[in-house]
């Protein structure tokens, strides 16, 4: 699994997105910044980017370890 086809799964699944994705083919660190995320709680955003992999989260991706903030909280550096 490449970084890239995470970085673009999510980004095609949830609108206007970013992310920036590392790993070594199994275990990954995702930032993930969207307007998508204002309001909702840490565990409900990570639930929007679990949907957004689907079966990649069951079946190809071992691990994710991600960072989730809208825009304004990524501006303000939280």
């Amino acid at each position: 699994m490449k970084e890239s086809y995470i970085k673009e799964k999510i980004e095609n699944s949830i609108p206007n997105t970013t992310v920036e994705v590392t790993g070594d083919g199994v275990h990954f660190e995702a930032v993930i910044v969207s307007i998508s995320f204002e309001g909702l709680s840490t565990l409900e955003r990570h639930k929007v980017v679990y949907s957004a992999l689907g079966d990649d989260m069951k079946e190809r991706i071992h691990a994710l370890s991600m960072k989730t903030f809208t825009p304004i909280e990524q501006e303000k550096g939280d």
